[in-house]
This record gives structure tokens, C-alpha cells and sequence, in this order.
């Protein structure tokens, strides 16, 4: 990161991040008495560590070997497409930046939708196919992908994995959740300030200028980085209110 960037960063791009505005969006479906699923809760469970005091359980599921964590906190070392949980046993089921590693959206989809209980939601933040980043990226072997993101990003190279991008347009979530039964509550785009260049502070600013732009032209702004999306598993059993709080 340059200082450069850095500035410009703290000059241009003060809107709220997209991970604040998907937490946020967590709380306000999440109940005391929820089971709350983080569907690629990472080593440390860091997203589902901060809803300990607003739900009743806690289940992080990942494919990566586990940091030692509290016992209230359930980790489940299993892909999001077989989940060992009973059917209609979750209330909420989040996802944050782990959609675009999904090889299998059908199956993935299916089983949110079946371990969620009728009623509950299903909310995600993932990378939009038409974001420059995403379009690099799958252009580019994943087999480089660690380096280069370790280099731009200063990520540790163990946390990148290899991207799909089977679920990452408007057109595939609707054709994905539709298919599994959900209902789409609501889906947009999301920006943010340009990452990957912040090593850089002259191509941090044309990017910056960039986002700006797909930005405040609406129809651009399926060019955004990020897709955010809340879907809803129909109450076709024991109807509950999804009234947010």
C-alpha cells in the first residue's frame, strides 16, 4: 500500500464497504432464537464470532482445517454442497466471498434450501463475473492466483482458492435460486474502493476514476465489483414472520 493511495482512498471512497453493509443486512433478518450457518466461515470463523450474543447456535462450515475456537461456535469440516445438518434445522445461512469458488451452484443452492427451515433466508456477498478483478482472474490460471494476489493484496497465499464464477451474474443467481425453490428478495451491486491497486498510487487513481464512474451511471453499474443478494426459502410449512427487526 502507498501513501498515495492511501490518501486518495480516504479522499474519494467513504461510503460504506460492502462487508459492513452485509453484516448489516444479517442483523436485520437475525433473531435471538436463530441457528445462523456462515456457509466459508474461513479458519477463525471472524464474520460469525461477532453474532455470539445474537443467535441461539452458531455453525461455521469450510473445507480448510480449523484454528482452536470456543465450543459455542459449531465448525464443520465439509463442502457447502453436503452439509451433515438435518433438513429445516437453519434460520439464516450468510456467505461472504466464497460464491465465485463454487464449482456447483445447483448442488450448493439445493442444499441451503434444504437445511434451511421454511422462511429463512439465504444472504451473500460474492465478486461479479463483469468486475475487471473477476474477468482477470478467470482469464488467468488459478495455479497463479495465490501470487498475485500475496503480492497486490498482501494475502496470505493459503486463503486464496481456486475461483468458478458458476454463480456470478444477475442472470445466474436468478436461474440457480429459482431452480433450488428460493424466492429473490432483493439483489444489486456493490463497489468499493479499487483493492488490488492500492501497491500502485497512479493505478490506484485510475481505477478510483473507474469506479467512480460505473458508479453514478446506473446502467453501468452492473459493472460493479460485487454481487449482494438475499433470497428467501418459501414458508410452506410452519409460517414464521420475516419481518426484519
Amino acid at each position: 500500500m502507498t501513501a498515495l493511495a492511501q490518501r486518495l482512498k480516504e479522499k474519494y471512497f467513504r461510503q460504506e464497504h460492502p462487508y459492513r453493509i452485509f453484516e448489516r443486512e444479517v442483523e436485520r433478518y437475525l433473531r435471538p432464537g436463530d441457528a445462523l450457518l456462515d456457509a466459508g466461515c474461513g479458519r477463525t470463523a471472524p464474520i460469525l464470532v461477532k453474532y455470539r450474543s445474537k443467535a441461539r447456535r452458531l455453525i461455521g462450515v469450510d473445507l480448510v482445517d480449523f484454528a482452536p475456537s470456543d465450543s459455542d461456535i459449531e465448525l464443520l469440516k465439509t463442502d457447502i454442497g453436503q452439509i451433515p445438518l438435518a433438513s429445516n434445522t437453519v434460520d439464516l445461512v450468510m456467505s461472504r466471498s466464497v460464491m465465485e469458488h463454487v464449482a456447483d451452484p445447483a448442488q450448493a443452492y439445493a442444499e441451503v434450501y434444504r437445511i434451511l427451515k421454511p422462511g429463512g433466508h439465504f444472504i451473500f456477498l460474492t465478486a461479479n463475473l463483469w468486475d475487471y478483478a473477476s474477468l482477470i482472474a478467470k482469464l488467468v490460471p488459478n495455479r497463479f492466483h495465490p501470487c498475485i494476489v500475496a503480492r497486490t493484496e498482501g494475502r496470505s497465499e493459503h486463503d486464496v482458492f481456486p475461483v468458478a464464477y458458476q454463480t456470478n451474474t444477475r442472470r445466474a443467481v436468478k436461474k440457480w435460486a429459482r431452480h433450488a425453490g428460493f424466492e429473490i428478495v432483493s439483489f444489486r451491486y456493490l463497489g468499493q474502493y479499487p483493492s488490488y491497486f492500492m501497491f500502485n498510487g497512479f493505478l490506484f487513481l485510475l481505477a478510483a476514476g473507474y469506479e467512480k464512474l460505473i458508479t453514478s451511471i446506473a446502467p453501468f453499474n452492473f459493472l460493479q465489483g460485487w454481487i449482494f443478494a438475499t433470497l428467501r426459502k418459501p414458508p410452506f410449512l410452519s409460517p414464521r414472520s420475516d419481518s426484519p427487526k
